[in-house]
């Protein structure tokens, strides 16, 4: 009989790959270096978000300014970049343009050093490359020039921005801003593994931020954003969308952007942004979305085994509402998940040991290599 350390254990579910004092998942609570994600949400802005991740506590009030003068000083891409984003098809999906222009810049890392102070920086600096990155092939798609940052404005305010070239409402900077204080940090995810054993081997943190934008590309970790407002928009009518539901539920097919892999409970995140989207609906006249939104959401949860929206769910609706196209959405949850991905690498090279699983061998047993004329 295998003992414990023998059985293997597809996707390491339920292993114990490491430890962090960076966030907390559980059934009943989801925290960042202590702090519940309801009370973030509620009372501080991304940028105080990525302080407390990156330099482990909320900053003060000289701690903030300097933080978001480093992020605005950040801004703006090196040519040579740029020069490299006009040659990448257009049709190239844009979390592989994300992956690819992050590498890029690495050549142009204006920071130096490996000690922790520099990586801190550097981290405030992928956090501008990224959605400097994603604005300006979003403007060179819609046929416009990348356009200078904005100074002085929040992360949100510079993003919107530098997305449409003109002053963005109030209320479309308060919920993207909200959206990424939601997806800036979630535990040993996917991409933030992938980042930790890249950063296991000592490799430089941008290399471990592009192995971790390659993980989040894959649908089955990032995506769900997109394709849960696909979901919703396939529909003309909230009886339409029930109908399908139902048939969808009893062929037990997967409906994006419901359950998780720890919460069976309901994810504290998509409670929060549910409401201000129905807010953002009511604003926009887009009633007849929530009402399909809810005719999808409501027999799944309501069911005898009820499965409970993800963040993703409503996050697509509320991105849709303030104009984004779907190829956005995971490059925006990208960009705010550099911080969470930093604040990993540094927490796992300052108490190393390189990641090295075990495998079963489950293929031929040992056999002697024939001579060609009687393979």
């Amino acid at each position: 009989m295998s003992s414990e350390s023998e059985i293997a254990k597809p996707g390491l579910e339920g292993v114990i790959a490491g430890e962090t004092a960076i966030c907390c998942v559980d059934q009943g609570k989801l925290l960042y270096r202590g702090y519940p994600i309801s009370e973030l949400a509620e009372k501080t802005a991304f940028s105080e978000v990525a302080h407390l991740l990156i330099y482990g506590e909320l900053p003060n009030a000289a701690q903030l300014k300097k933080f978001q003068d480093q992020l605005s000083a950040f801004h703006g891409l090196r040519p040579e970049v740029l020069s490299a984003l006009r040659t990448i098809p257009a049709d190239a999906p844009m979390m592989s343009v994300l992956r690819t222009c992050v590498s890029m810049a690495s050549h142009f890392d204006p920071v130096d050093g490996q000690e922790v102070e520099a990586l801190q920086r550097r981290a405030i600096w992928l956090l501008a490359v990224a959605s400097d990155v994603v604005a300006a092939r979003f403007r060179l798609l819609n046929g416009k020039e990348p356009i200078k940052p904005k100074p002085g404005v929040s992360h949100a305010h510079q993003m919107l921005y530098s997305f449409h070239g003109t002053e963005p409402d109030k209320l479309s900077v308060r919920l993207l801003d909200l959206t990424l204080v939601l997806y800036a940090e979630h535990d040993f995810n996917a991409s933030t593994f992938t980042n930790r054993v890249v950063a296991s081997t000592a490799s430089d943190m941008t290399s471990a931020t592009v192995s971790a934008i390659g993980a989040l590309k894959g649908p089955l970790h990032g995506g769900a954003n997109e394709e849960a407002i696909n979901l919703i928009l396939q529909f003309k009518s909230a009886q339409e969308a029930g109908v399908w539901v139902r048939d969808a539920l009893a062929k037990k097919g997967k409906i994006m952007g419901f359950g998780h892999r720890v919460y069976k409970n309901g994810d504290h995140r998509a409670v929060i942004l549910e409401g201000e989207m129905r807010k953002l609906a009511a604003v926009k006249g887009r009633q007849d979305l929530v009402a399909i939104y809810d005719a999808i959401k409501d027999p799944v949860v309501n069911k005898e085994h009820p499965i409970y929206p993800n963040v993703d769910y409503p996050c697509g609706l509320v991105y849709y509402l303030m104009g984004m196209p779907p190829d956005l959405y995971t490059p925006l949850f990208a960009c705010s998940r550099i911080a969470g991905w930093c604040a990993h690498y540094i927490e796992q090279i300052q108490n190393n040991r390189i990641y090295r699983p075990l495998s079963r061998y489950i293929g031929p047993p040992l056999r002697s290599v024939p001579p060609i004329e009687k393979r």
